[in-house]
């Protein structure tokens, strides 16, 4: 088990990396941290963000900067929400329940993956926080249909349609190591168990890792197997709709980098667009979403609310977003770190790094409050 003063040594998300590294078992990590092809964009996601620059003011008021933000009706404490990722139980036994209630307990949304590895229902019972409901079109409408009103019982508030996994994207790293889910334990996977002690004994004490909404226990399987055999993979705009109907109430697209595909959206029914490319795991080339973000917002914000989600891994990260436009940003791998690296502690030291990296540059941009992020505070290099 990571030590409390482990996690206080770790200063940024870089460190929780690393501590997540050296703690959790290869195929796991590598899941987690990997990305499509040569991982271009991956690599692009976070970099783009270093063209631009803050423009700080001076001798502005703002030693105590209101870091609260209002999404989708919801008042949230900070400008960010923690995205859905799948089976996060594969990297650390705590999982999403760790997770939302990190997220309850630092007043922001938590996004359930339909991929988790704990229950819709369980969430729900376990955590007092806001929540969304990720989707994905089932080849099975039954099973679709089933999904979206578990999730609308249990109490989820909004609902996210990814829509950037027509297929599953070339992510090498998770072939090279065998890397199945539910975990399947062969000779490569065994040496790595030993060198990750502390997520081995995890992994062997506690209740098996599966797809916790399936019924059944699936068999072991590529992701890129199953989501082939069980994923509608032509889904098109009246798919969109047809999820938009069975839901009846706020809903969020998520994997759009084009104005035009984000229009037809807002135009379909949907309140929020998050502006993403899967964490450079789908296309690679892709665009980095802080780079695409501003057209889009110039297309449709004024008719729904956006979303930068991708490469975050800094509090000015954040506040660039912000600036362009953004009502709040997504955060994944920066989260999911420190889950690997702690657990519970973990995430919620993810979330206090970035909390204090937001109120420190809001401070020091002069800006008081969200309001006065604006374009005016960004240049490009």
């Amino acid at each position: 088990m990571t030590s409390p003063a482990a996690l206080a040594r770790c200063l940024n998300i870089a460190d929780l990396r690393q501590r997540a590294r050296q703690r959790a078992h290869r195929a796991s990590f590598d899941y987690l941290d990997g990305g499509a092809d040569d991982e271009v964009t991956l690599r692009r996601n976070s970099e783009a963000f270093a063209r631009f620059e803050l423009h700080y003011r001076v001798l502005r008021e703002a030693a105590n900067p209101d870091t609260s933000v209002t999404l989708l009706g919801e008042s949230l404490a900070l400008p960010l929400i923690l995205s859905p990722t799948a089976c996060q139980r594969l990297f650390h036994t705590e999982g999403e329940l760790a997770a939302a209630r990190a997220a309850a307990e630092a007043g922001t949304v938590f996004c359930l993956s339909t991929l988790s590895s704990t229950s819709i229902e369980t969430i729900a019972a376990s955590t007092t926080g806001p929540k969304w409901f990720q989707f994905y079109l089932w080849r099975d409408r039954g099973l679709a249909r089933e999904m979206i009103q578990r999730a609308k019982q249990a109490g989820f508030k909004a609902i996210i349609l990814t829509v950037d996994l027509p297929a599953h994207g070339n992510r090498e790293r998770d072939p090279r190591n065998g890397f199945t889910i539910p975990p399947r334990m062969g000779l490569l996977q065994a040496w790595h168990a030993l060198r990750a002690p502390a997520w081995t004994f995890d992994y062997l004490s506690r209740e098996p890792i599966r797809y916790a909404n399936l019924s059944g226990n699936a068999k072991a399987t590529s992701l890129q197997s199953f989501i082939g055999n069980h994923f509608a993979q032509g889904f098109n705009w009246s798919d969109a709709e047809w999820m938009l109907d069975e839901w009846n109430g706020p809903a969020v697209i998520k994997g759009v980098v084009r104005p035009d595909d984000a229009a037809t959206a807002a135009a379909a029914g949907f309140r929020c667009v998050m502006v993403s490319n899967h964490g450079g795991r789908q296309l690679d080339h892709s665009p980095a979403p802080i780079n695409v973000a501003e057209p889009i917002i110039d297309r449709v914000g004024h008719e729904m609310e956006v979303v930068v989600d991708g490469g975050i891994r800094r509090g000015t990260d954040v506040l660039k977003a912000l600036a362009l436009g953004a009502k709040a940003v997504g955060i994944g791998r920066a989260y999911l770190y420190g889950l690997a690296a702690g657990g519970l502690p973990g995430v919620r030291r993810a979330l206090e790094i970035l909390q204090n990296e937001i109120v420190r540059d809001m401070t020091l941009l002069g800006a008081a409050d969200r309001s006065l992020v604006t374009r005016e505070l960004l240049g490009r290099r």
